[in-house]
């Protein structure tokens, strides 16, 4: 099965496209997210270096602070707050409660102190203003209360806290739940794993509540984000178990998921102007990249369908555009081999296809030359066969006459028969002789001309004078059939083989007495114009026949057809003069006139 160059040019082409577009789509559908989150951790990640400069320069200022931490929220959409060295957020003096510790026995360094204890830690700011049936009673100055915790360099860190001891164990309690949950992990770290709970024992105190501090308008805003607050409290829980190393962890970024939603959490340990660790604690929402994902695989349909009829079209075209010129080339060669060179190729290009046209049509002008050349030696050598054969047929029959003549003669003469005429026959073999000996030096004169390498010598000369000598030489002719001779004679010089120009007048001449009748008019003029003057021959008597006008000219050609020698010459007059004048290079013919024929032929002037 053939399959044409199109086809494949927009097949190659478009699965070519197609690969591409794969590659790219592919590439984007499996790179697409990782880079979206590697940017967006680089750009936080440079984003937090700058946020260290200035909270340095603001540290100790809560409100200065605060407005930082909004502003990166608002900038690069990353939760961003700082704690203390053991993990609590710094400048939550708007959201605390202060306990009055009794006195105790398995926490003598807590004994009658005063605790400062961060809500937030335990119980939502929301759950805290609505009130309730629990809340109310419990958290309120004044009212006993009893918290569990473990002890991290001499403080207590609630991980519940009730009415009373009793209740820390029952649902009516507050409780840390970053603290709690730790508290029944396996320690990994350990070559002999154990319970952090008993790693870290918990401590029991008791105490009053002595002042109770909420946040009022704006400031209760900051601890509205539940989720932020529970990471930054599991971080807590990490640095008082001993999970966060200060040292090998520093800079570290964790990654977080909660509710199919991916986080991206960045810590960072920084020292205060006063000397204090400080932590830098950051997160992030990917939702922005699932989502864009997610938007770009949806999208990705359309676009590869979008693009993918785009390819095929563009395919289809540019398979044409180039595949045209080739099929242009392919139509023009295949009618240069059916020996048709009408049609050329457009060039319309510079490149390699544009040559392979030119070429192409340069080839096809060169073959219609030598086609055109060849045909015409064809045909010459057909005519020079046709001639030939007419030559020899003519010389065969001029030849035959003068032949049979002198055998005549010469078997009369032999046998003895009217030896009374002996002089007759012999003068009629003398005159025959002479024909022939005229007919070979016409045929030599021809084959002369005809050759080619024949060149005719130039000199100048009086026409008159010439004609003039002519018809002289002819008198005794014209005599004889009692013709009447006008000449019309005006004085030129003319340029040409004064011999060879003789020769034709003597034809041109001898054609018109032969072929005049008796007591009719010869006219011989000359007719000058600017720069040749025309030599007119013309007799009075029967004209040519049209259809032979043109044939005269060939050799051994008489417009009678019997080809019968009365009328006198070789047959080979004519076609001289032809070659005589076309080697001149001079128009010469012709031609029929009311009353007879007229033969003229033109010469240059001498300047």
């Amino acid at each position: 099965m053939r399959i044409g160059i199109v086809l494949k040019l927009f097949l190659l082409t478009s699965a070519l496209c197609i690969l591409i577009l794969t590659i790219i789509f592919g590439g984007q559908a499996v790179f697409f997210k990782q880079f979206y989150v590697h940017q967006k951790e680089e750009d936080v990640k440079t984003a937090l270096q700058a946020y260290r400069q200035d909270y340095l320069k603001h540290a100790g200022d809560a409100q200065a602070v605060a407005k930082l931490e909004q502003d990166f929220y608002r900038k690069h959409g990353t939760w961003i707050t700082a704690l203390d060295a053991m993990g609590n957020l710094k400048y939550t003096d708007d959201f605390y409660m202060e306990v009055r510790l009794k006195r105790s026995t398995d926490t003598p360094a807590l004994s009658n102190k005063t605790m400062t204890i961060p809500l937030y830690s335990v119980m939502n700011v929301e759950d805290f203003s609505k009130g309730g049936p629990f809340l109310e009673p419990f958290i309120k100055e004044g009212q006993p209360i009893a918290m569990e915790g473990i002890m991290v360099k001499n403080r207590l860190f609630p991980q519940r806290m009730g009415p009373r001891a009793s209740n820390l164990r029952e649902e009516n309690r507050l409780e840390n739940q970053q603290l709690v949950k730790k508290e029944y992990e396996v320690v990994p770290r350990f070559e002999n794993p154990v319970k952090y709970h008993e790693k870290y024992p918990s401590a029991l105190v008791l105490g009053t509540i002595t002042k109770v501090q909420t946040p009022e308008g704006a400031g209760a805003a900051r601890y509205t984000n539940h989720l932020f607050l529970e990471r930054v409290k599991a971080f807590q829980a990490d640095l008082l178990y001993g999970d966060y190393d200060d040292h090998s962890n520093a800079g570290r970024i964790v990654n977080y998921e909660e509710n199919n939603v991916n986080y991206k959490m960045f810590v960072d340990r920084i020292e205060d102007p006063t000397g204090d660790p400080t932590y830098i604690f950051a997160m992030t929402s990917l939702q922005p990249v699932d989502e864009a994902a997610g938007v770009m695989q949806d999208y990705y349909v359309y676009i590869i369908i979008a693009t993918l009829l785009l390819v095929l079209l563009a395919s289809f075209y540019y398979s044409r555009g180039i595949a045209r010129p080739l099929l242009r080339i392919n139509h023009t060669t295949r009618k240069i081999a059916d020996l048709d060179f009408s049609e050329k190729i457009p060039v319309t290009t510079k490149d390699e296809i544009g040559d392979l046209s030119r070429n192409i049509n340069e080839l096809s002008d060169r073959l219609h030359s030598y086609i055109a050349q060849l045909q015409q030696d064809i045909e010459k050598e057909k005519q020079l066969e046709h001639t030939r054969k007419e030559f020899i047929s003519g010389v065969s029959h001029e030849l035959k006459t003068p032949l049979s003549v002198i055998q005549s003669c010469l078997s009369i003469l032999g046998d003895g028969v009217a030896s009374h005429k002996r002089d007759h026959y012999f003068a009629a073999m003398e005159n025959e002789v002479k024909k022939m000996d005229l007919l070979i030096v016409d045929m030599l004169d021809l084959a002369k001309y005809e050759s080619g390498t024949y060149k005719m010598k130039m000199d100048s000369f009086a026409i008159d004078a010439v004609i003039g000598q002519v018809c002289g030489k002819l008198a005794m002719d014209i005599k004889q059939k009692q013709l009447q001779l006008h000449l019309r004679l005006s004085p030129a010089v003319v340029v040409a083989n004064q011999h060879r120009i003789e020769q034709v007048i003597v034809n041109f001449l001898t054609n018109a007495i032969r072929h005049t009748p008796e007591r009719e008019a010869i006219h011989v003029s000359t007719v000058e114009s600017h720069d040749t003057v025309t030599v007119r021959v013309e007799n009075k008597g029967a004209s040519i026949p049209a259809e032979h006008l043109e044939k005269i000219w060939d050799r051994f050609y008489r417009a009678e057809p019997s080809r019968h020698r009365s009328t006198g010459g070789t047959g080979l007059g004519l076609a001289i003069c032809k070659k005589i004048l076309e080697l001149h290079g001079v128009p010469y013919g012709v031609t029929n006139t009311a009353d007879g024929v007229l033969f003229f032929f033109c010469l240059n002037k001498k300047v």
